[in-house]
């Protein structure tokens, strides 16, 4: 019998449409876009309208062969992919391939619940041939974009680079940051803290001597001066001072209470989800949006592309309901609270991120998510239920106190005036579920209670510790990606469905690189970029390129024309044929420029490729100059014709005039110590510490594809690396055989954290680097029979139990520790084990890259559509009966073996994956 066919973006959200429409629908999955430009050429008729030319993706082709045949037996087609831009335009090219003979309806929703589908059914509508306009205009811009402006960069940069809409505003503003940390002067400040000897105790801080202010960080600009309304202490006087108040008597000068009041924030939108999940769980942006797509699609969460943060009556109510419950009716705001979005081109067009309805708390959904899926559905149902819940009240009070110090350093006597302050909270309100992190808002978020004693005017204060502390300001902060998202927000740059693309973009591609949370740009970022800013200006021009995105919601909403406006961008042209020459500074939309391609011809030739690749640093002590450039095989600092590599791991504001002169005095490693078998062997400086090289990039020797390398022993001198030693370390890895026993073979080899004997995964350190040519096999293997042995403060243990302990997962909450496993040493937090990575050695692995380790394992877990671990309760051990849902186990197995089509999804890359601009959005 014929029933109704349904088609979602992916087999999850279908799996889980299923289970509330029933056998009496065909749900089905198109997993993603089914058709794309493709990769190689133009594939864009400008001269007719701009006019696009699709082809299916090989994975299109599959799915639409499935689909035609399933719409033989169907009723009718429901199209339900997201009520987005790429959604209706997934939905379009269906409907362009299907070409269905029955009755088509579009159906959307923003929660995966019974009543959310049942409505949805009930309601369709017609498809949005404005949003499908909108993405087909986006898609066509960034083609145009790539297409122009990439080879630019290939011709005047480097082969390979790329340009993008909002990939290049991105990494300008990762430059720019850069750029003030490079021009930034330090200052150093001083001041004083004392210790209390009340009970209770409580510190304070010196902020003013004879009646002025004393300077701290944020009273020096970027040049380390500081404004004449404060006086700035040098180490010499503010010793003085605090040897002079060790015999003076501190005095209450003043108390003051003030009501202390926080209100909550509001609900999640995408960019908060993304920089609190980044905050609070070390989650990247990619990771945060895969994850909380996975809670979507499973009928966790609404929606999770989003600029909203308004929530529906029906969800307040739930909320309200859920605070009731959990924390009691004093904890509700007086009356239903809603929120309005302050960001630039807010859409609105999807509510905000909540759990969906009715609410459940993560203690009942603990068994059906892995533990960072857990971790993220709970900061979302506590952002939510705190946006409904009661403000957090209490009282501050500062007391300033003051003491008459003879200044050692100057035998002058002198006003000292103290600070302290504490806050003590009187009703927690919204804090009781959830606290905001300090990042997002702007200050403390949650004031550590400080009870102070009771003090009033003129009461003298006995004083236990007097300390004199220097601090030097800092620079400003490079971006992490969670700020990176925030400040994007700011400008209108981008959307929530591409913030986290642009982010893994900017670093598959090479101009970025991330070190610890920090974004930090790379040498060709910055030719990239000034390329653009002074040849291309409105290219990278933020307003800019926010009025691109406001115009292409203007033509999502039917206010402005497709193909006139394509016109105007492209060839520069107003209605009456006219070319306009305007440039970034004129400001809105495609009338910023005189026309793309008009723009790249009449530039490229005036593009001074030497000048755009070089970056004074400044003058040796002789007055020659020193410049930084990136090359072909990385950066390289140049002094008249002497150069020199700079390492990878070595940030552009780290490479001064002094940094640049201890690289040109290492050996040269452009030129060769020797040669071995006809082929160049080089001593080199790398981003992990110097190594020999034998062939080139160009010419690897025999049976290589690129040329090998072997670190330096701790023993050798750089400088005087000679042939033979050279030789001997090009052998390693040296072959000392198989194991008899399983026929494995065994290697002798040197790393970065020194010698080794290997077998498989089983690494053991020796105990010399000259052992490594003169260990045998028979030697070996006994090491191997041996139970692995860590060092341990100093001493040796065998490995048994934890080998090391690293503290409490930000994800699972539970305790991480390291282990040794039958394939070597791995990080685990009781449900979810990593390897340690190549470069890893266990007695130097933080706690953030234990961290770091377990969330990639995760990941790798949900990209593999593999059974997902569950997070257990401790709670849950006093039931001895929760044995019996074995069969839910297997029952999430199956669940998880259908799993592995989204793993493709994520796998299969778009045959525009080689376009020059298909990520940018």
């Amino acid at each position: 019998m014929p029933r109704p066919l349904v088609v979602v973006e992916s087999p999850a959200k279908a799996k889980t449409l299923s289970k509330f429409l029933g056998d009496d629908y065909d749900v089905r999955a198109s997993v993603g876009h089914v058709a794309d430009l493709p990769s190689k050429g133009l594939n864009i008729d400008v001269d007719n309208g701009f006019k696009p030319t699709y082809e299916l993706t090989d994975r299109g082709k599959t799915v639409i062969k499935e689909l035609k045949a399933a719409l033989k037996e169907a009723s009718e087609l429901y199209l339900a992919t997201d009520e987005d831009r790429e959604g209706e335009a997934i939905s379009w090219h269906l409907l362009q391939y299907l070409k269905p003979k029955v009755p088509v309806k579009r159906m959307v929703f923003h929660e995966i619940t019974k009543s959310a589908i049942d409505h949805a059914v009930n309601n369709p509508r017609d498809l949005d041939y404005g949003l499908v306009d909108a993405a087909e205009t986006r898609r066509i811009l960034d083609r145009l974009y790539g297409y122009e402006v990439s080879p630019v960069l290939w011709r005047r940069v480097n082969r390979g680079l790329s340009a993008g809409r909002v990939q290049s505003p991105s990494v300008r503003l990762i430059v720019e940051r850069e750029r003030e940390r490079i021009a930034f002067i330090a200052a150093d400040y001083w001041d004083i803290g004392i210790g209390t000897a009340t009970q209770p105790k409580f510190d304070a801080k010196l902020i003013a001597v004879e009646g002025t202010r004393i300077a701290s960080g944020k009273d020096f600009n970027d040049l380390g001066q500081h404004s004449d309304k404060v006086v700035a202490l040098g180490e010499t006087r503010a010793r003085g001072l605090a040897e002079g108040l060790s015999e003076a008597t501190f005095t209450v000068r003043s108390v003051e209470e003030k009501p202390y009041r926080s209100s909550p924030k509001a609900p999640f939108m995408t960019s908060t989800l993304q920089q609190e999940g980044g905050r609070k769980l070390r989650l990247s942006a990619s990771q945060v949006m895969r994850v909380a797509q996975g809670l979507y699609e499973r009928g966790f969460i609404t929606y999770m592309r989003t600029d909203n943060v308004v929530l529906s009556n029906e969800a307040i109510q739930a909320a309200r309901a859920a605070v009731s419950s959990e924390y009691g009716q004093n904890y509700l705001n007086a009356g239903p609270k809603q929120y309005s979005s302050k960001i630039k081109n807010a859409q609105e067009a999807h509510e905000a991120i909540r759990p969906t309805t009715p609410f459940r708390s993560p203690q009942q959904l603990s068994s059906e998510m892995n533990s960072q899926e857990l971790a993220l559905y709970r900061l979302v149902w506590q952002r939510t239920l705190a946006s409904q819940m009661a403000d957090a009240t209490g009282v501050t009070v500062s007391v300033r106190l003051g003491a008459n110090s003879t200044d050692r350093s100057t035998g002058e006597l002198t006003d000292c005036e103290f600070s302290a302050s504490g806050t003590t909270i009187t009703f927690p309100g919204y804090r009781a579920v959830y606290v905001a992190s300090k990042e997002e808002t702007g200050d403390e978020a949650a004031p550590k209670e400080a009870l102070l004693p009771a003090l009033t005017s003129g009461d003298v204060v006995p004083v236990a510790t007097i300390e004199p502390n220097g601090h030097t300001t800092s620079p400003p902060a490079r971006y992490t990606e969670a700020s990176l998202v925030k400040r994007l927000e700011e400008l209108g740059i981008g959307r929530p469905s591409t913030w986290a693309s642009i982010i893994q973009t900017v670093q598959d591609r090479g101009y970025v690189w991330k070190k610890g949370q920090a974004l930090v740009p790379t040498w060709t970022a910055f030719a990239v970029i000034r390329l653009l800013e002074e040849h291309f200006d409105a290219l990278v021009d933020y307003d800019f390129t926010a009025s691109i995105d406001t115009d292409l919601d203007a033509i999502a909403r039917g206010d402005r024309a497709k193909e006139a406006w394509l016109t105007r961008f492209y060839f520069g042209a107003t209605d009456d044929g006219d070319t306009q020459p305007i440039t970034a500074e004129a400001g809105v939309g495609d009338d910023a420029l005189r026309g793309l391609k008009r723009l790249v011809v009449e530039n490229l030739d005036e593009i001074d490729a030497a000048e755009i690749n070089t970056f004074p640093l400044g003058n040796d002590p002789d007055g020659n100059l020193i410049v930084a450039k990136p090359g072909k095989y990385g950066p390289y600092v140049k002094r008249g014709e002497d150069t020199a590599s700079v390492p990878d791991n070595l940030a552009p504001d780290e490479l001064t005039v002094e940094k640049a002169l201890e690289l040109l005095a290492l050996p040269k490693t452009d030129e060769p110590i020797g040669e071995l078998e006809g082929y160049p062997v080089y001593a080199k400086n790398g981003r992990y510490g110097p190594y020999v090289q034998w062939g080139d990039h160009d010419n690897p020797p025999p049976g290589l594809e690129k040329p090998k390398m072997s670190s330096l022993f701790k023993t050798m001198i750089f400088e005087r690396v000679t042939m033979d030693e050279a030789t001997a370390l090009l052998q390693l890895p040296r072959h000392l055989g198989d194991d008899p026993e399983d026929d494995v073979p065994i290697y002798a080899n040197n790393g970065r954290y020194g010698p080794y004997v290997q077998k498989e995964k089983d690494y053991r350190n020796i105990d010399s680097e000259d052992q490594l040519f003169e260990i045998t096999l028979d030697q070996a293997l006994k090491i191997f029979s041996q139970p692995k042995v860590y060092k341990r403060g100093g001493q040796s243990m065998a490995a048994k139990g934890p080998l090391r302990e690293f503290g409490t997962d930000p994800v699972s909450e539970r305790a991480v520790v390291a282990k040794d496993g039958r394939f070597g040493v791995y990080v685990t937090d009781g449900e979810t084990n990593a390897s340690l990575g190549k470069g890893d050695r266990l007695e130097e692995v933080s706690p953030e890259r234990a961290y770091e380790l377990l969330a990639i394992r995760r990941e790798a877990i949900i990209a593999k559509g593999g059974k997902k671990t569950k997070r257990k309760p401790a709670k849950k051990k006093a039931a001895a009966k929760k044995k019996a849902p074995a069969k839910k186990k297997s029952a999430a197995k199956k669940a998880a073996a259908k799993k592995k089509a989204p793993a493709k999804k994520a796998a299969s890359k778009k045959p525009v994956i080689t376009d020059l601009a298909a990520t940018d959005e």
